[in-house]
């Protein structure tokens, strides 16, 4: 959520924000209207409060001198003052809440760093890795090369749950657990707390980090609730992980904070109808191991290239031919202020993929949260950071194609091996 200051001190600032997103600047002028409001409502109220005071000091003085006449005309005066502080408190009430809703509709403020551009189509390739695989036999979609293994299910799956979901078996599945541990020992290495955190969370929760009320269609809302509130699936461990400090003032000799968690990721994918519908790229429900981070101002920037850096090792560790793009003004996310995308090369698409997002928050999501750090005597607001490593059914996606052999056999990464039992190669029937 946007500082409600900055519409009134740096309205420009915001509107330019927006520009540069594609969206209309004339969003701000509403917020400038509503933060004027308020604010006059509050001196109001405190001028009252202080007129009222002062007149019930008075009422006691007149009638200490016996002067029970005009104490009573005061009392009147009070009492008049009171309702007029009661219609006041009501008035800022509703205009505080409408300023609040108006203010998590807004998207972040755009980091100067981030290239200009309306799409994806627009995100600067900033590193390259690797050489992407040719091979001199067809290479075919990851789909098609697991359905030849027999360790591919999509039909049983949708007889379970419908579409877009996956029945994996065998040493498929079992390379599915083994990228979850590689990808969790890689994290542990590189000083990440490993936590285990609940796949369902509340709506207080899921606005915490910005996925409500923006982004409700993409969810999965569970019936009932949970606490007394609407309840929702996780889209991403980022949800429940940065919300763990929520409420918390951290000691500065606290941070960073770092945290890696493994979960399953439930998205409806209510935008992106007849985009993938095949295979395991855009499903339902997902593995990920997400890297969180809680961070002082000053160190976010240096974070998000560390961050940006240990997602890369992961691939380069599997041999996985990657690049990394910087994702523009119109790309970045509602929540984001700099982030950038790693792509991995699929050759049975003849294409690059997403296969992780890193995002600098600022201090977007730590205002909703009200997650803050001492500094001497005053309490400021964390910056947030999180970064996939790796969205696993992709990874396995991207070793199916990388890896696949003429004979329809597919060879297991090196660094894999020891999480399966030593396993080189998964063939039919294996």
């Amino acid at each position: 959520m946007l500082d409600p200051n900055l519409f009134v001190n740096q309205p420009d600032t915001v509107r330019q924000s927006l520009v540069r997103r594609g969206m209309d600047p004339g969003l701000v002028d509403p917020l400038v209207a509503l933060n004027v409001r308020r604010r006059g409502l509050q001196k109001e109220g405190d001028d009252l409060r202080q007129a009222r005071n002062q007149k019930s000091q008075v009422v006691g003085q007149l009638m200490k001198a016996g002067r029970g006449e005009e104490a009573e005309a005061t009392k009147a005066e009070v009492r008049a003052i009171g309702d007029r502080t009661a219609a006041i408190e009501a008035e800022l009430a509703v205009v505080a809440d409408e300023e609040r809703t108006m203010l998590l509709g807004l998207p972040n403020l755009v980091d100067a760093a981030t290239p200009d551009g309306a799409s994806d189509a627009s995100n600067p390739i900033v590193r390259t890795w690797g050489t992407p695989r040719t091979f001199d036999f067809p290479a075919l979609p990851h789909d098609e090369v697991a359905a030849n293994l027999g360790m591919y299910d999509p039909e049983r799956a949708a007889k379970l749950s419908g579409a877009r979901f996956a029945v994996l078996t065998g040493p498929l599945a079992r390379m599915e657990r083994a990228l979850v541990s590689l990808f969790c020992d890689m994290a542990e290495k590189n000083g990440y707390r490993e936590v285990q955190v609940p796949y369902m969370v509340t709506r207080e929760t899921m606005t915490g980090t910005g996925q409500l009320p923006k982004f409700e269609e993409d969810l999965f809302k569970i019936t009932g609730g949970l606490a007394g509130q609407d309840a929702y699936l996780i889209p991403t461990a980022e949800v429940p992980v940065t919300n763990l400090h929520r409420d918390e003032i951290l000691d500065e000799d606290q941070l960073p904070v770092r945290y890696h968690a493994f979960t399953p990721c439930f998205r409806s994918e209510a935008g992106s109808a007849g985009r993938d519908t095949r295979g395991l790229v855009r499903v339902h429900q997902f593995h990920k191991v997400e890297l969180v981070w809680i961070t002082r101002p000053e160190d976010s920037a240096a974070s998000l290239d560390t961050l940006v850096d240990q997602a890369e090792s992961v691939l380069r560790a599997l041999d996985l031919p990657h690049h990394t793009v910087a994702r523009c003004a119109g790309d970045v996310g509602f929540g984001g202020a700099r982030g950038y995308d790693i792509e991995v090369w699929l050759p049975g698409q003849a294409a690059f993929r997403e296969i992780s997002s890193c995002t600098n928050f600022g201090d977007f999501q730590a205002r909703r949260l009200k997650l803050r750090f001492k500094r001497e005597k005053k309490n400021l607001l964390c910056h947030t950071l999180n970064g996939s490593s790796l969205a696993v059914g992709r990874t396995l996606v991207a070793i199916l194609e990388n890896y696949q052999q003429a004979d329809g056999s597919v060879l297991v990464p090196a660094v894999l091996r020891p999480y399966m039992g030593g396993m080189e190669r998964i063939s039919r029937g294996g």
